[in-house]
């Protein structure tokens, strides 16, 4: 009697055990296949460089550089020939930074794949051109590209941008 109480809670340790492990492989395989937005990215006309990265198990991107880092020639603002702040932010004391580095996408969470298409939500988008933060997804085409899905309360009201990996 002992030796099957023994085989049945061995048996048990190994189902856990192997629970455990598909578990395991199940996360990480989710975890590979949300990462597959990291990198380097390049907005419509190549306008910016976006670098899109992970941090506190949230993917996010920053502003690396920019087609036209300076302001023209004849800037109404007077800032002719200087780097690019972030100008138009509603808070006055973030209006001197740098475009160069600005979070541009944040708090992204990766939802899956449906129909071979991957799904990031739950994030934001800044647009530096008005100073505001839309709601945003982001899905990996098959091609490689990105869309982005900027909008104001439903997806309905927004704008889709597509962008591409940098080569």
């Amino acid at each position: 009697m002992k030796n099957n109480i023994k085989t049945v809670s061995l048996t048990r340790g190994y189902q856990l055990l192997l629970a455990g492990l598909v578990w395991l492989l199940c996360s990480s395989t989710a975890w590979a296949n949300g990462d597959q937005l990291l990198g380097v990215w390049l907005s419509p006309d190549d306008k910016a460089t976006i670098e899109i990265y992970q941090q506190d198990g949230k993917y996010s991107g920053r502003i690396i550089d920019l087609k036209e880092p300076l302001y023209p020639a004849g800037d109404e603002s007077g800032l002719e020939g200087q780097p690019k702040i972030d100008r138009n932010n509603p808070d006055k004391a973030l209006q001197d930074r740098p475009v160069i580095g600005l979070n541009l996408l944040r708090g992204f969470v990766y939802k899956g794949e449906s129909k071979g298409v991957h799904q990031w939500h739950k994030g934001k988008i800044y647009d530096p051109g008005n100073g505001k933060d839309y709601k945003c997804t982001i899905k990996l085409n098959a091609d490689g590209t990105l869309n982005l899905r900027g909008y104001i309360g439903i997806s309905l009201f927004g704008r889709t941008q597509i962008w591409r990996p940098k080569p």
